[in-house]
């Protein structure tokens, strides 16, 4: 499957799961350290954790490994070793606007 296909299933899922905003940014040779990010907004911490806990329990089924979740009330980061999943609250999004600094690195690919 591809990195491409592996994102939009992870996407997917978080859209049946009530996240919002989900942006999926494919970096494979732009020199990030990862090849792709999923960024989605969770409604708040609860969901955050309550959407992990689904994407571990779907995606171990599909063959997805997650390495480690880094949590707190407003940001939780999933690393799935070539991805990473940020799941926001609407304020943090806002405040850190990662789109914006991922998007520049998608510029570089190729």
């Amino acid at each position: 499957m591809t990195i491409k296909e592996r994102c939009k299933k992870i996407a997917d899922l978080l859209d049946e799961k009530k996240a919002e905003n989900i942006e999926i940014f494919d970096l494979t040779d732009s020199g990030y350290f990862v090849d792709a990010v999923v960024v989605a907004t969770s409604i708040a911490s609860k969901h955050a954790l309550m959407l992990v806990d689904e994407m571990k329990k779907t995606l171990k089924k599909e063959g997805e490994t997650i390495l480690n979740v880094d949590d707190s009330d407003d940001w939780t980061i999933v690393d799935m070793g070539d991805i990473l999943v940020h799941l926001m609250s609407e304020e943090y999004r806002k405040r850190y606007n990662l789109e914006e600094f991922l998007r520049e690195f998608e510029a570089k690919r190729g």
